[in-house]
């Protein structure tokens, strides 16, 4: 089975309360790799590859985000990997 990209935009009260760093935790958790970062307009931008069932667990944990956040909507489409990413970073 192919690996997958998830692209996520993660909208709600969703910056200083350290999403970011759970996304990444959820992420290594799954063996994803990609990336999260803020956004100028107060979304955080979420870019991960690997297999589709983990993804779609990563996207559910997404929603729900770390207990400090609000998220008010995850706008996501579905892509396929390129193997760019060796790890999960903060910020790219």
């Amino acid at each position: 089975m192919a690996e997958q990209r998830l692209h996520a935009i993660v909208d709600g009260r969703v910056q200083m309360v350290g999403f970011r760093a759970f996304a990444q935790r959820r992420a290594v958790a799954l063996g994803l790799m990609g990336y999260a970062r803020n956004r100028s307009d107060g979304a955080v931008e979420v870019v991960a590859e690997g297999p589709r069932e983990r993804l779609e667990q990563f996207l559910a944990e997404l929603q729900r985000g770390p207990s400090a956040a609000r998220v008010e909507g995850v706008d996501h489409w579905w892509g396929e990997a390129d193997g760019r990413f060796k790890s999960f970073h903060i910020g790219y």
